[in-house]
């Protein structure tokens, strides 16, 4: 495994493991300004949607490691055996060491005279690492092995963050030089899942083929593609008749890739049994933000995220035989490189991440409604990197078994289910002006709400583009269509902000130590994770309507529940 030096991502992890003269590093001495959200648990709009239960990495081999297992756990945790996880590089070649943007099982050799040898041990251990943990595999079909590329050598990249992105692009990215044979692996792949984990499990799971073909992930024609893809869902469908296919999990959002691969699928003949039509049980397509380094601080460009899902829904819809096929954004993030470190991507250790996410997933639900799509999930592409400095820089949801900031709020939408109600909020910012511009002149501060049963949550946040400091939101929750036979409400509220739900805080304030002792380390395990603020009140209700205020600091996240 190639890595940097200590000294070098010490360096890097120092220089961008957060805000950059940013808000987390400036006190809050600007006066707060007001916020009404309207919340009304008698207009029930439709089920909410978990839209938030996906997520991935490029490297498969950390799933088994100490903190990765750890982390799985977690996930598990959240919504057992609905949280489902992608991953790049399963069937590529190699001993299973991870690394940066690498990660092989060795499932496929052949011997001397070409004959396929097959070996599951690694794929089970990391498909295993899944399922204990009731996590469901989004089972990712590639890369090439190398016995079957047409172009093995080089085989095996050594890249790092300092590198060109291109150099990752070696012979685990070509065509099959058989494509019988690959037809055969998967099938074999396919049948050893059935047998290992039961003919129910594996029909839950969802199957697509590569990653990102459209750009350096596939070196071969849109057509080979085509033909990789209809030979690998239909082994997949010949080992689980009832199997979830799909794909083509694309960059770019709406691209004409996407939708010359729906018409394929549609009306195009069949590489694989020769008739009209490829089986899509799911449509997936990816979503990526555009930071930058702006005067001295980070800036988020959370409209091309949202512009990308924008032109995907758009495109799924436009194409009759898919208008109501569920949709997966497979990778779904405020820039394009878990693995790359940069001044850009100082968001990601601190709160800005958090209040990213939870603006982005409102939108993305609400554009669901706009194009009257069925939208299955996102696909958060963050895990953890084994055997990295803490707090590095790099896009994760945790650092050396720590929780990050960005986990809580996937806790947060944990705990929200039922119906999603009507809500409104004087400091939105609408949707349109976020796709054309950002959040660059008001913040947006709003909220999604939910009742289930009884319970009320509301989950609220204070949202900007510029990493600086800007004035706390004072909000006013007011509520409405609460039980008209009660006299109060009780209710609690989780925070993420500079003080609540957040390692890197307590971290950077112990000095950033890169050797924690044993205390240090329960101190930050602890820091990590999900904190509730203040203890529980009560609210007057009067008529069934009643008043919460709560001080909401810019870049900051709560979940208000509200026991009726």
């Amino acid at each position: 495994m190639q890595i940097f030096t200590l000294a070098l991502s010490l360096a890097i992890g120092t220089l961008y493991s957060g805000t950059i003269a940013g808000a987390a590093d400036q006190p809050q001495v600007l006066a707060p300004f007001g916020v009404s959200i309207t919340v009304d648990a008698a207009a029930k709009l439709r089920p909410f949607n978990p839209a938030w239960r996906f997520f991935g990495a490029d490297e498969p081999n950390y799933a088994t490691m100490k903190n990765g297992d750890k982390l799985m756990r977690e996930l598990g945790n959240l919504k057992p055996n609905q949280v489902y996880f992608r991953t790049h590089n399963l069937l590529t070649s190699g001993d299973g060491t991870a690394a940066l943007k690498w990660g092989s099982t060795n499932a496929y050799t052949e011997d001397k005279n070409g004959r396929p040898v097959y070996d599951w041990k690694i794929l089970d251990g990391i498909f295993d690492s899944y399922l204990k943990h009731k996590v469901r595999p989004y089972v990712e079909i590639g890369f090439m092995p190398e016995a079957l590329s047409t172009n093995p050598e080089p085989y095996r990249h050594h890249w790092t963050p300092t590198a060109s992105y291109d150099e990752i692009y070696r012979g685990w990215a070509y065509p099959p030089k058989d494509y019988s044979k690959w037809e055969e692996l998967i099938f074999q792949w396919a049948s050893h899942c059935v047998k290992r984990y039961g003919m129910h499990e594996v029909e839950h799971w969802y199957w697509e083929t590569w990653n990102e073909p459209n750009i350096g992930y596939w070196r071969g024609t849109r057509d080979e593609y085509y033909r990789l893809h209809d030979t690998a869902v239909a082994a997949v469908r010949r080992a689980i008749p009832q199997a979830k296919v799909g794909g083509p999990d694309s960059a770019g959002g709406g691209s004409k890739f996407l939708h010359e691969f729906l018409l394929h699928c549609a009306y195009g003949t069949n590489y694989a049994t020769g008739t009209v039509g490829t089986p899509v049980d799911f449509v997936s397509f990816h979503a990526k933000g555009s930071p930058s380094f702006f005067e001295g601080h980070v800036r988020m460009g959370i409209a091309n995220q949202l512009r990308d899902i924008n032109s995907g829904f758009e495109v799924v819809s436009s194409v009759p035989e898919f208008r109501n096929t569920p949709i997966i954004i497979g990778e779904s993030d405020p820039d394009g490189c878990a693995a790359c470190q940069g001044p850009a991507l100082g968001y990601r250790n601190g709160t800005m991440y958090s209040s990213y996410t939870a603006a982005c997933m409102a939108r993305e639900l609400q554009l669901a409604e706009i194009h009257r799509v069925k939208f299955e999930g996102a696909v958060t592409w963050a895990f953890e990197f084994e055997d990295q400095p803490y707090f590095a820089g790099f896009r994760q949801l945790s650092t050396n078994g720590i929780d990050m900031p960005v986990i809580n709020v996937f806790k947060m939408l944990s705990k929200m289910g039922g119906s999603q109600l009507k809500c409104t909020s004087s400091a939105e910012i609408p949707l349109d002006e976020i796709m054309a511009q950002g959040v660059r002149g008001a913040a947006d501060v709003s909220a999604i709400a939910t009742i289930d049963q009884h319970k009320l949550n509301i989950l609220a946040w204070h949202y900007h583009d510029d990493d600086v400091a800007g004035p706390p939101a004072s909000i006013i929750l007011h509520l409405k269509g609460l039980s008209k036979s009660s006299s109060k409400a009780f209710y609690r509220e989780f925070r993420i902000d500079e003080h609540h739900s957040n390692a890197f805080a307590v971290w950077k304030a112990m000095g950033q130590p890169q050797s924690p002792s044993s205390d240090q380390y329960r101190q930050l395990e602890l820091a990590g994770q999900l904190q509730e603020i203040n203890p529980g009140r009560y609210a007057k209700v009067k008529g069934g309507e009643s008043d919460v205020s709560i001080e909401l600091p810019r870049q900051a996240v709560s979940l208000i529940q509200i026991d009726q």
